[in-house]
Formats: C-alpha cells, structure tokens, sequence
C-alpha cells in the first residue's frame, strides 16, 4: 500500500534543549516501535554529521508531517535545507529562545520571495 498524506500525523524537531522541552510537553514527543524519536536536542557538542543524518532520516520518513527546525541549527547544515525540495514533511524554520528569527536566511521564504519575484 502506498503510503499517502493521511498516514503523516506526527511533527518532528530539530531544535534545541529549551525548544525540545517545550514541544515535547506541548505533547509533540513520539517514539516509534523501532524505538525512533521524533526530535533531536543539538547542542554545542552535537556533531553536524548527526543533525545532517537526523533531517535525511526525517524527510524520509513517512509519518512525519512537519518538520520543524531551529534556525541557528538549520545553518548548520543549510545546503542541504536550501535543496530540500518535497511537500511533505513540510519544513519550518523556527526562532529559538536565544537566537531571533532572521526572515533573509529562511529557505522558504527566499523561494516564495523568488516565485513573486521580490
């Protein structure tokens, strides 16, 4: 059976700790029967190969419907953000407590910018 846009129910994070806690007790938390987790708490010691790994392993996921990101981590691994091209997992860059969102380095926003042509 393939798989459609109604089996997508969960949101995913990329974020950090103060964003994770405050989605995970908003109810956001999933954990799978493979023991995978929706979310991934980056810190300053969080290598940029496994926030790379985790955004590749979240787009590719089936159940996952919106993937959220905080800015400041989505920089980190911006080409890869810049190239993702699907509509689902919907991607959403977010602010986080110690880094303002900046509306010039949000992907979605350049790529609706260019379509009005703005």
């Amino acid at each position: 059976m393939a798989t459609s846009f109604k089996d997508r129910d969960l949101i995913a994070v990329i974020g950090d700790e103060d964003s994770i806690t405050g989605l995970l007790l908003a109810g956001v938390g999933h954990i799978n029967e493979h023991q995978k987790k929706n979310f991934l708490v980056v810190d300053s010691k969080t290598p940029v190969s496994t926030i790379e790994a985790t955004f590749q392993e979240f787009t590719n996921r089936k159940d996952i419907a919106i993937l959220l990101i905080n800015q400041h981590i989505a920089e980190k691994i911006r080409p890869s953000v810049d190239q993702y091209q699907k509509a689902f997992p919907a991607l959403l860059e977010i602010p986080s407590k110690d880094h303002p969102y900046d509306p010039s380095k949000d992907s979605i926003l350049k790529r609706v910018q260019k379509l009005f042509g703005e």
